[in-house]
């Protein structure tokens, strides 16, 4: 993992490492939540995985249909609870660490491609095709306002 963010003592991490999903679907997600408030980080993905909302795809955006509320865009559902729960456990160490958990802001967060996990799915006449999983490692900062 990065760690040259700095430790300072209004700060808290959190690091998720080979989460099972898209990492670009958490690059997307990462941008759009990047600087806001905690709460309403939180809010918006819960927003997110009941397809409520969507994320606007920026980046990853080629195919993408359009949404209401304009551009292209998608609800990733299993992505976006996984940096929910990285969110979740970030603010957890904040608490731990004595900060107000209800002035906590999204300072950095960053999502990277993780391992690939190789694997094979059998096909007819004694053939396969590679089936393989991608993970993503997700680091999250947190700074009291």
């Amino acid at each position: 993992m990065d760690y040259s963010i700095p430790k300072t003592e209004n700060t808290a991490r959190a690091y998720g490492q080979e989460l099972r999903c898209s990492p670009k679907h958490c690059v997307e997600i990462s941008r759009e939540i990047r600087g806001m408030d905690l709460g309403a980080a939180k809010a918006y993905l819960r927003r997110v995985q009941n397809q409520k909302q969507a994320v606007p795809f920026k980046r990853h955006n080629r195919g993408v249909g359009h949404r209401r509320g304009g551009g292209p865009g998608r609800y990733p559902e299993k992505a976006a609870g996984k940096v929910l729960e990285v969110l979740e456990s970030a603010e957890g160490n904040a608490v731990e660490q004595g900060l107000d958990g209800g002035s906590l802001k999204v300072e950095h967060i960053a999502a990277h491609r993780g391992r690939t996990f190789e694997g094979w799915t059998p096909r007819a006449f004694g053939r396969s095709s590679p089936k393989n999983r991608r993970t993503t490692n997700l680091e999250v900062v947190l700074k009291e306002r």
